[in-house]
């Protein structure tokens, strides 16, 4: 039993051009934006939900952050709304406040990262989506939950900063630094995904829906994984270390004749393999080396044995020796760099989903599966592209 079983048409009928995929026919109510809603929704569409993108009469912030652009649009936002429906409603005004209750009613999932408690006076949160529609699986994301952080601001920077992330990147001498992404946005978002499939797996079994709460704080703290056992685990608070391992070396860049690369030895075998490449097989049975934690605690020891080799040969030589070898290693990409490397191992990163003549080259979800794989069926769709043919669909499906 699922909370469509009382239709007698395909759950998207009208909306998705034959879709596909292990989430066919799946509707999704897009109340969310920024970046951790998009993206959950994205990878969800892609593996074939309907997904109805919900926007003010402003659109989406991520529309406005520029640049880079591509087309006089924010590649930003063009990066995680695929796939999608996008319908303009402005919940202030009565008649598209009646839509949006209309499509709550009539969706499998509603998604949204309003302030927690937001949504309420629409009669849009999880209590009133419910009386509508019982079966209704509602993913509410907030930055730091619903009780004493609600009132705070969920911005992924301010995360990175108060959950200790910027306290681990950045040089030991330096100030602290925020990673090169909205790492938690994306973890969140996975999360979410996460959280929203299994919840249909229960309704699926059971009839039930439910409410699936996710917040940024959290997710950090679990994808900040061996730093946070660290402290709470053993006690011990790590500290920036540029880019050291707390726990294993060599796993950093290393100088070479020309440009650094990244070496690792994750156990004995391969720094086996890395000292014989570089001919000093000696140092595997150096008794100051020959286990994890003993080069680990002599790491200023064996830095300079590791670099004098290494001096004699340019990254590249040793890139493909190594690499030979078996020892994992590789030089410090561009973006470019890494999405032509992708590119060259046969994985084809990058989609163009196309519309109406409009194609837009964007990553391809890193998920594979053999029977129903993803598919990339529209680009990212502009404001409010879709808002007749999802108030259409509305009427035939919900009777408005």
């Amino acid at each position: 039993m699922t909370a469509r079983d009382d239709h007698d048409t395909t759950p998207a009928d009208g909306l998705e051009p034959g879709g596909s995929g292990p989430l066919d026919g799946l509707v999704i109510a897009d109340f969310s934006r920024i970046l951790a809603g998009p993206y959950a929704t994205m990878l969800l569409a892609d593996l074939g939900a309907t997904v109805i993108k919900v926007e003010g009469p402003g659109g989406d912030d991520t529309r406005t952050w520029v640049p880079p652009v591509r087309d006089e649009v924010s590649t930003y936002y063009l990066s995680i709304n695929r796939n999608k429906r996008s319908i303009v409603l402005d919940l202030k005004d009565d008649d598209d406040l009646q839509v949006a209750h209309a499509l709550s009613a009539r969706a499998d999932v509603l998604i949204e990262n309003f302030k927690p408690g937001g949504l309420r006076r629409f009669a849009l949160d999880y209590a009133s989506v419910r009386e509508r529609n019982p079966a209704i699986i509602y993913s509410s994301i907030s930055g730091f939950g619903t009780g004493k952080g609600a009132e705070l601001p969920g911005y992924d920077l301010l995360v990175q900063g108060v959950s200790g992330l910027m306290s681990l990147t950045g040089a030991p001498d330096g100030p602290p630094y925020r990673a090169g992404i909205s790492v938690f946005d994306v973890m969140t978002g996975m999360h979410s995904a996460i959280g929203i499939l299994s919840a249909l797996h229960h309704r699926d079994r059971t009839g039930e829906g439910q409410l699936i709460e996710t917040n940024l704080l959290s997710s950090a703290l679990s994808s900040l994984v061996n730093q946070t056992s660290a402290y709470v685990a053993g006690g011990y608070v790590p500290q920036r270390m540029g880019n050291a391992h707390l726990s294993l070396f060599p796993y950093e860049p290393l100088a070479t004749k020309d440009r650094d690369l990244l070496v690792i030895a994750g156990n004995n075998g391969q720094f086996r393999k890395l000292v014989t490449v570089l001919g000093a097989p000696e140092l595997a049975d150096d008794e100051r080396f020959d286990t994890v934690g003993k080069r680990n605690d002599n790491r200023e020891a064996l830095r300079p044995l590791l670099l004098a080799p290494l001096a004699e040969r340019g990254a590249e030589e040793w890139f493909e020796l190594l690499t030979a070898a078996g020892v994992p290693c590789g030089p410090i990409n561009t973006v470019q760099g890494g999405v032509e490397l992708a590119e060259r191992l046969g994985l084809e990163p990058v989609v163009e989903p196309s519309r109406d003549g409009r194609s837009v080259p964007s990553i391809r979800n890193p998920i594979t599966l053999s029977e129903t794989p993803a598919s990339y069926r529209t680009p990212p769709p502009a404001l409010g592209e879709d808002d007749q043919l999802v108030r259409e669909w509305l009427l035939a499906t919900v009777g408005r």
